[in-house]
């Protein structure tokens, strides 16, 4: 299977942040998680990528998905449920 590039960007407080890494793992996606509350570069990244302040901001190989969004999530992953 090819393996994606995902990233996630939450902050420590955002329960939705842990609900998609979570489901992440729990479908055994490896991600590179960027925590906007403490990284300024990383919250920058994302306003860039998202046009948006809140999290999580899930990017999935250039698919950005705002919230926890399990179908879109599902989709830019290639997961048929």
């Amino acid at each position: 299977m090819f393996m994606k590039n995902v990233i996630v960007y939450s902050t420590e407080t955002c329960p939705y942040c842990v609900l998609v890494k979570d489901y992440l793992k729990e479908k055994g996606i490896t991600y590179a998680e960027k925590n906007v509350g403490t990284d300024l570069a990383a919250r920058e990244e994302m306003m860039k990528k998202a046009s948006a302040m809140s999290v999580p901001v899930v990017d999935i190989d250039g698919t950005i998905i705002l919230g926890f969004d399990k179908t879109k999530i599902n989709q830019a992953l290639g997961i048929v449920e």
